[in-house]
């Protein structure tokens, strides 16, 4: 969509702003809005009054609030922040605010609410600025960046500095045209929203048959005519007939953990550098070598530990969603170790391929026994024993037909990963499409006056 530019322009004074349209005002916003109101103004209200509360999970990344939780005054009115109906908000702290975290506090109970200290308020003068135009002023690019910039801190806990928001400057137009551009925006974004939303539920799609490929292809083969058999194994159902099912443990000549030392913070950087592999290195069923940490100089590397082509690496020690994820060493890395947190496996190669057995142990009927089985005090850090892996069963033909099985696999996965790609790749468009529009809005870089309604929005 080409949009219209404003007819006469004028220099900001601002050097990131630039032009602006010549009937626009530049100042900052301290001039059109308060920061942060003062408590006393709800002083009259008794203490049992209920008020909307939000704590940051209640806080979108797109405006929208969850406003289902309530509390009495008094229980809020020291230690929170405070708001009432037409503020705006944003979420001052690292990441939140790069995730665009914030919104207008619309619909409070009772007018009025308390939330996190990590929200900046800001209250605008309605006189000068529409509260929903300054909502999208928040959302842009230009004051997201420089609001990241600004920020001050250390590490998880940097924040943006009020000092900032108070002298945020940029081209204003009258409240009229702000209504104007906040409806086009919500209009324009709401179109492209819905695309993104389709292009996920296509990756979704995506996802969904790349694992029915894979689980229909380790668990029932690829000749549809095969003769089945019951596997006598309730979640595992039906195999083929000419198919063995057998432990782990009769399928393997070796299993074996690392080792964990006090490595660097980084990864090892160059091919003569020692590294230790992290737990995640198996994610996604694809083993990734960037995944290590690298050994410290003065530690002797534990050779014996060097990963081999064929290893098959399971983890032992994750989250409850990924322990026991499962992925093959492609080629020989003679200077990245395994850790103590991976199981390695070395098949036997007369009766077991180790892609096929790492593409079952991804299965879902797989995973499920694994999550049922993993045991923890923390649902952070979960652990599957040793014996659990051994004796789990495992569907196999013959290794000809297991090479073929996985051939075939690889084929059908790099097409859908491909299609996958291309749709990633719509959605970032589509995305960078959408701040794009917005910061062009608020900057005055697109004549939106004629294109919206005069209905309210």
């Amino acid at each position: 969509m080409s949009l219209p530019r404003y007819p006469e322009y004028k220099d900001s004074g601002v050097e990131w702003l630039g032009e602006v349209p010549a009937h626009w005002t530049v100042d900052a916003l301290r001039r059109r809005a308060s920061l942060n109101p003062s408590k006393s103004e709800i002083g009259e209200l008794p203490d049992d009054a209920l008020v909307s509360f939000l704590p940051m999970e209640a806080v979108g990344e797109r405006g929208e609030l969850d406003l289902s939780r309530t509390r009495q005054i008094s229980d809020v009115l020291s230690g929170y922040t405070y708001f009432r109906e037409g503020d705006v908000t944003f979420a001052k702290i690292t990441p939140c605010f790069e995730n665009g975290k914030g919104a207008r506090m619309v619909g409070l109970h009772g007018g009025c609410g308390f939330g996190t200290t990590e929200l900046t308020v800001a209250r605008p003068n309605s006189d000068l600025l529409d509260s929903h135009y300054l909502d999208w002023v928040f959302r842009s690019m230009p004051f997201r960046n420089r609001g990241e910039a600004a920020m001050y801190g250390a590490g998880g806990q940097k924040r943006v500095p009020d000092e900032f928001v108070r002298e945020f400057v940029c081209g204003w137009p009258d409240v009229d045209e702000q209504i104007s551009i906040a409806r086009f925006l919500d209009r324009e974004t709401a179109r492209i929203d819905a695309l993104i939303a389709e292009q996920e539920t296509l990756l979704a799609l995506l996802a969904e048959k790349r694992q029915a490929t894979i689980s229909h292809a380790v668990t029932r083969g690829l000749d549809p005519n095969a003769p089945m058999k019951d596997s006598c194994i309730a979640w595992l159902g039906e195999v083929p007939a000419h198919w063995s099912i057998l432990p782990i443990k009769w399928a393997i000549r070796s299993i074996e953990q690392g080792w964990s030392p006090q490595c660097e913070g980084h990864p090892a950087e160059t091919p003569d550098e020692w590294g230790v592999m992290k737990v995640g290195c198996v994610n996604g069923g694809i083993f990734d070598p960037g995944e290590n940490k690298k050994l410290p100089s003065e530690l002797q590397p534990m050779s014996v530990y060097a990963l081999r082509s064929g290893d098959l690496l399971v983890s032992r020690a994750n989250t409850r969603d990924l322990v026991g994820s499962a992925a093959v060493v492609p080629q020989d890395h003679p200077n990245l170790l395994l850790c103590d947190k991976l199981y390695r496996l070395r098949t036997d190669p007369n009766s077991c391929d180790p892609a096929f057995a790492a593409a079952f142990l991804g299965t879902p009927h797989a995973r499920a026994q694994i999550e049922l089985q993993a045991t923890g005090a923390s649902s952070s850090m979960l652990n599957i024993a040793q014996s659990t892996l051994l004796e789990m069963p495992l569907p196999l033909p013959s290794v000809s037909e297991q090479v073929e099985i996985i051939s075939w696999l690889e084929g059908q996965v790099r097409k859908l990963d491909q299609a996958r790609d291309s749709v990633e790749r719509a959605v970032d468009l589509l995305k960078e499409r959408r701040r794009a529009l917005i910061s062009a809005a608020v900057t005055g870089q697109i004549d939106v006056r004629g294109l919206v309604s005069e209905e309210a929005s």
